[in-house]
Order: structure tokens, then C-alpha cells, then sequence
């Protein structure tokens, strides 16, 4: 027998039910169900927050109901920040409610790379976002940078920071800006400022800036993480259990260079070793500590010593690296294993991306006359004569920059450990479209230099500025192959790669394909990087940089006359640029040494092998095969003096401060009164031709 339920029974359940509010959402919880990583991650399988526990915390308060309106997260690159923090967070908050987003990338590529490589994959995986979202395929395709839910109850928009207008005429309640460290200004304003105001119409927003950091004092997610209550993750001591960070000075000074392997830290209360057997069960038990109570948003940092994806020694072994600690390649057994060892190729790269903290760059270059002194003070046998390269492994390249009435030159050697040698550098009285100057050029990639040993080396290749006169450096150029000539320009991001090829575009601005010859240098990278270089005083130090004797006062005041300037935008963002010391001063030995280490990274010079760099020594530091005289074979053209104004007395290229005695009187050339051949190239092989400038009514050679 059976029996009808209660009409209003029924109704009430319904309206209970309806009125029963949904669970408080948990990024973490979504995780876990939402989340299943394919044979290519390094743990395959459902997503478990027990290898990941430090992501608790930063789940919940990126969580639509906490109370903070802004959120950063800084760390080293490669632990999670996109699949484990920013994708969670976007798909939680559309699975919570009706919402329209913003993902906000540094580039355009960026933003296509992250739907198509990191977004779209999760997308059509989890459950919670096909049923968002739909899959993406067939009828339910849609825009990669323009995503609608299949409710049409909210979108998500992905937008790059290099375009304004995509920024500018949209409300959204959640901000990701990816990469955040990566923004560059751009006419229209800073796009971090133009992301957050995005925003502004919504109380309960949500603005988190996620990123890995690059330069000291214009990075803006450290600038953002300084204004944050700065979140470190606390672990116990095996030993004693006193709580305390990771930090990177711990780790270095517990490091040996001999037994990497066993790379760790050691407790500052019981002075206990920590191995990295103890890593597991510490971060298990870790715990998020403010350093900043005052701080107005929560903000984390993390690095690779607390992620489970690498362990503690690889941090020694990119350390190394860095620091030239040549014996791991040396013990490489592949070739594969010797590249894998060159991960960390700068101290940047390894500051920002192993460490996850801001590089402080070099801003000044030392005092000129201090610089000069240490090179023509130095000891009998501790500086190479002018135009004479040393007897070792090396990259023999030129830069050349280009003004209305003369073209210079700085020939510089390049070695292992970052090493270099300035050669020569020379002045030719000649613009770049007249015969003269691009016979001048034709004959120095004709040349060849002289090592300490006697062997002849020609110059790898040029580097030539082709931002004045384009089109008069295009033709000249086109008499080399492109593997001895490059053109370069300097580039106006402060990020990115040290150097990268140049696009032929069409009108509309479309690529068309990447060029070889011609390439974008970051001269504020290259310009930090060799300053502080230039600071170090041993001859065996990593980036050691020497020079010729004699290269003259003026040289030395050109390639320190440049400073780098903090300034601060309207906008609140700090920017920096590279300017004169004085006004007075010129920079031409600056921007030539500037693309010469262009055109030596184009060679290889920061990736080259220890087998490589050995082989480029049996073959270069050597004796030539057959007996030469002591004495050069050759005289050279001559050339104006660095800094000479136009219309002065040439002179030979090889004049210089001879190696002891006094030196030289207004208008005199060293070495010419005893009969003397000078140092230098040897143009086109024929030994005692004296070749001399003959101005500008006859031929160079």
C-alpha cells in the first residue's frame, strides 16, 4: 500500500534546497578534483597538496572570500606558478559564480602561449571548466583571447601588457597579471597601473601579480612584495625543531665546491646540518611567517629549495656553473650532460630564477684613471702589448660604430669563464658610405691579429651598429656572409634575452621571418653586466676584463661614461636608463664594446663547452707551425687617435705607451725612432708591406 508524500513537504524541500547555500569555494579542493597531470609532468597523476603544502595557504587567500584585495606571489621560476596558483585561481573563481576575468601576460606571444600551451590543456581536462567553458572544439570553439561560458554569465579576456587599448574599455572583477616583473611602459601608460584600474568598479575584487623577479629597484614584483606583509615559509630543524626560512646565504656558506652532492644548510640555533634526506618531512611541517606586520596585502616568496621537483644539489650545480667552476663540465661523460650543466648563464638568471630574488646590477663603471692605472702600472708581463692577442683559446671579434665622419673599431679576444681581452681599438677617418670607410672595414675582416705565441688569428666576426645610416650599413654589409658580419641595434626593454634576431614585417606589421644577419641587443644588460666585471681586479676572477697597453686616456673615460638612473614615472613605477656621466664625455668605445660582446655571444662565447673551449685552445694556443720573427711582419694603416677631431694628424694604429721607458712626447710615435715594426693586424697576408693612410684622394691600402 502505498502512500502520497505531503504536497507541502515537497515544496519546502525544494525551497530548502534551493535556498541552501553552495560550499565556501577552496581553490585546493578544486585541485584535487579538477586537476590530473598527464606522463610529461614530473608527478603524474591526481593532484595532491601533500607534496605541495605550502600552496595551502596561498590558496585560501586567493580565495573569492578572503578579505584581501591584492595578492602577490614572487618566486624562482619552474615550481608551479601558472599550473599550481594562477590556472586554479581563474577556473575556482568562474566555477564560484557569474564573473568576468583578466589574465594580463608581458607580450602577445606570451599570451597566446599560456591558452594554447597552459589554459586550453587544463580547459578541456577538467571537469569543472568543460562544463564552464565547454571543451573548445568543434561548435563550442571560440577566441583564444576572447573566452565567453557556455551560461554567458561571464568571459575571460587575455590580454598582453604591450597593448593598452586590449586593457583600456573593460570592467573585471578578477586581475592575473603573469610575469609581471616583465612590463615594460608603453605611450599610452604603464599597463600595470591600466590592469589594476580594470578593477576599480568592484569592492570585492581581486588583483594578484604573480612573477618571477628581474632587476633590483625596477622590478615591480618586488616593489609590490615590499609593500606586502612579505610571507616566508618557516621550517623546523630536524634537530632541535627551531623554526626558520630557506635562505640563499645559508645555503652558501654551508657550500663545497668539492662535494656538491651534498649541498644543504645548517640550523642557526643548533648549528645542525640539514641535509636534503630532511627536506620532505620539514616542508610537510612548514608554516607561512609575515616579516612585515605593517605590509598592506598578503605577499609570498618562494624558491627552488622548498619545491620537490628538483633537489638541493642542483642548486649547487647551477651555482657553480655561474661562479666558472670549470671541473663539472670537465667531468660531464656527454655532450648532453655538459649542456645541461649550463642552465644558470648569469648571475642574473640564476639570481631570478633559482633564487626567485631581484639581481642587483652594476650602475656605474669604476673611476677612468684608476681603471688605466691598474693596466699601465701593472707589473713587466701582466698587460699585452697593443694589437696583440693572448696565447690562449679565444673569440677574436670586432664592434664597430658609426659616425658622420669616422667609423670605430674595438677588437677584443674573448675567453672561458667569461673572460676577455681588449685588443686594439681604432679610429678610421672615414664615413661608412664613402669608399675609403668601406675599404677601411673590407681590410680589417681581411687582417689577421698576432697571439703572444706568433699564431695569426682573423677576427670571428663584426658586429656593426646599424641604427644611424641603415641603409648605407645594409649595402656594405651585403659583400659578407652573414657568419662574419652581423648588424646589431640596441633594444629598448631592460628584459629578454641578450640578444635576439630582428623580423622582416610587412606594412601591416606582420612578420614576415626572423633575419640572420641582423639582431636586437639588450645594451642595458650588456652594459650592467660589464660594469661589474670591469670592477674585478684578478686576473683569474669569472668575467675578468684586460687591456692592451697604451690605449690612452680618452679610451678609458669613453668606456666608463656611462651611468644607470632610477627615476619614477607619473604612474608610480620605476624605470631606469643609461646616461652620460657628464655631458662632455663621449661613449663610442662603450657601444663598441657593447656590440664586439655581441657578435662574441653570437659565436658561442656564453655557451660554449668545456670540450669546445678545449678545443678552440689546441687549435689557437699554440705556437705557429712554422718559426716567425719576434718582430710584426707588417706595418698597418694608420689611424686618428682615439677622440682626435676631425681633420687632425693621422697617425699609425700602433701608436702606444711602450712597455717601459718613458713615454712618448706630443706628436711622437713609439717605436718609430728605433727603426721598430708595429703591433697590430697583418692586412691581407703580405708580409712587409708598409700600408700608411693616404687621406682621402687615394685608396686605403
Amino acid at each position: 500500500m502505498g502512500f502520497l508524500t505531503s504536497a507541502e513537504a515537497a515544496v519546502l524541500a525544494g525551497i530548502a534546497e534551493a535556498m541552501d547555500p553552495p560550499p565556501p569555494p577552496d581553490i585546493t579542493r578544486w585541485c584535487r578534483d579538477n586537476i590530473v597531470f598527464d606522463d610529461r609532468s614530473p608527478f603524474p597523476g591526481a593532484f595532491d597538496i601533500d607534496r605541495f603544502p605550502f600552496l595551502r595557504e596561498i590558496h585560501a587567500v586567493l580565495s573569492p572570500e578572503h578579505p584581501a584585495r591584492e595578492v602577490t606571489v614572487r618566486g624562482s621560476a619552474q615550481w608551479g606558478k601558472t599550473v599550481s596558483v594562477l590556472n586554479p585561481t581563474l577556473a575556482a573563481w568562474h566555477a564560484h559564480g557569474p564573473l568576468d576575468s583578466l589574465v594580463v601576460h608581458p607580450t602577445a606571444s606570451a599570451a597566446t602561449e599560456w591558452v594554447r600551451t597552459k589554459w586550453m590543456p587544463m580547459r578541456r581536462q577538467a571537469p569543472s571548466l568543460r562544463e564552464i567553458f565547454g571543451e573548445g572544439r568543434g561548435e563550442q570553439t571560440d577566441t583564444l583571447h576572447n573566452q565567453e561560458t557556455l551560461r554567458r554569465d561571464g568571459s575571460l579576456k587575455v590580454v598582453s601588457a604591450g597593448s593598452p587599448d586590449d586593457l583600456a574599455g573593460t570592467t573585471r572583477r578578477l586581475v592575473l597579471m603573469d610575469d609581471v616583473a616583465k612590463f615594460e611602459m608603453t605611450p599610452k601608460g604603464d599597463p600595470e597601473k591600466l590592469a589594476e584600474s580594470r578593477a576599480s568598479g568592484f569592492e570585492e575584487a581581486k588583483i594578484v601579480r604573480i612573477s618571477t623577479p628581474q632587476i633590483a629597484g625596477t622590478c615591480r614584483v618586488s616593489r609590490a612584495f615590499g609593500r606586502s606583509d612579505q610571507r616566508f615559509f618557516h621550517l623546523p630543524c630536524p634537530h632541535c625543531g627551531h623554526y626558520a626560512p630557506l635562505t640563499w646565504e645559508n645555503f652558501r656558506k654551508n657550500l663545497d665546491p668539492e662535494r656538491l652532492q651534498a649541498a644543504g644548510f645548517s640550523c642557526e640555533t643548533c648549528g645542525g646540518a640539514i641535509g636534503h634526506g630532511h627536506k620532505v618531512a620539514m616542508v610537510a611541517a612548514g608554516r607561512w611567517v609575515a616579516q612585515n606586520p605593517r605590509g598592506d596585502h598578503p605577499g609570498f616568496h618562494l624558491w627552488r629549495a622548498y619545491v620537490p621537483q628538483r633537489d638541493w644539489a642542483s642548486i649547487a650545480v647551477d651555482y657553480a656553473q655561474v661562479m666558472g667552476w670549470t671541473v663539472l663540465r670537465a667531468n660531464a661523460q656527454t655532450e648532453e650532460e655538459a649542456k645541461g650543466q649550463i642552465e644558470a648563464e648569469t648571475e642574473q638568471t640564476f639570481f631570478n630564477d633559482v633564487l626567485g630574488l631581484p639581481y642587483v646590477q652594476a650602475s656605474k663603471g669604476p673611476d677612468w684613471e684608476k681603471l688605466r692605472d691598474r693596466v699601465e702600472k701593472a707589473e713587466p708581463g701582466q698587460a699585452l702589448a697593443r694589437g696583440v692577442v693572448p696565447g690562449s683559446g679565444v673569440l677574436l671579434t670586432a664592434g664597430v660604430d658609426l659616425q658622420g665622419d669616422r667609423i670605430e673599431v674595438t677588437i677584443c679576444a674573448y675567453g672561458r669563464n667569461y673572460r676577455r681581452w681588449v685588443v686594439d681599438h681604432l679610429v678610421i677617418p672615414h664615413f661608412i658610405g664613402d669608399a675609403e670607410g668601406r675599404a677601411a672595414l673590407d681590410a680589417l675582416l681581411k687582417a689577421t691579429w698576432r697571439t703572444e705565441l706568433g699564431l695569426r688569428l682573423p677576427l670571428d666576426m663584426m658586429a656593426v651598429d646599424e641604427g644611424t645610416f641603415t641603409a648605407d650599413v645594409k649595402d656594405w654589409a651585403r659583400r659578407h656572409p652573414w657568419t662574419r658580419v652581423i648588424l646589431v641595434k640596441g633594444g629598448s626593454s631592460a628584459n629578454g634575452p641578450v640578444l635576439r634576431p630582428q623580423q622582416d614585417r610587412k606594412d601591416s606589421g606582420r612578420a614576415l621571418r626572423v633575419q640572420r644577419r641582423r639582431w636586437i641587443v639588450n645594451v642595458s644588460q650588456v652594459k650592467a653586466d660589464f660594469y661589474g666585471w670591469l670592477a674585478k681586479e684578478d686576473p683569474q676572477d669569472r668575467g675578468f676584463v684586460a687591456f692592451a697597453l697604451g690605449l690612452g686616456d680618452e679610451y678609458y673615460r669613453q668606456v666608463t661614461a656611462e651611468v644607470r638612473v632610477l627615476k619614477r614615472a607619473a604612474s608610480g613605477a620605476i624605470l631606469s636608463s643609461w646616461q652620460l656621466v657628464e655631458s662632455s664625455r663621449r661613449n663610442e668605445c662603450l657601444d663598441t664594446m657593447n656590440y664586439s660582446e655581441a657578435a662574441a655571444r653570437k659565436k658561442g662565447w656564453a655557451a660554449m663547452t668545456e670540450e669546445q673551449w678545449g678545443q678552440l685552445e689546441a687549435e689557437r694556443g699554440i705556437a705557429p707551425p712554422e718559426a716567425q720573427p719576434d718582430l710584426f711582419d707588417a706595418a698597418l694603416p694608420a689611424v686618428a687617435p682615439v677622440g682626435a677631431p676631425v681633420g687632425a694628424p693621422v697617425l699609425r694604429l700602433s701608436e702606444q705607451a711602450a712597455p717601459s721607458g718613458p713615454r712618448p712626447g706630443p706628436g711622437e710615435v713609439p717605436g718609430e725612432a728605433a727603426g721598430d715594426a708595429p703591433a697590430g693586424p697583418q692586412v691581407g697576408g703580405q708580409a712587409g708591406a708598409k700600408r700608411t693612410w693616404i687621406g682621402r684622394r687615394g685608396k686605403w691600402l
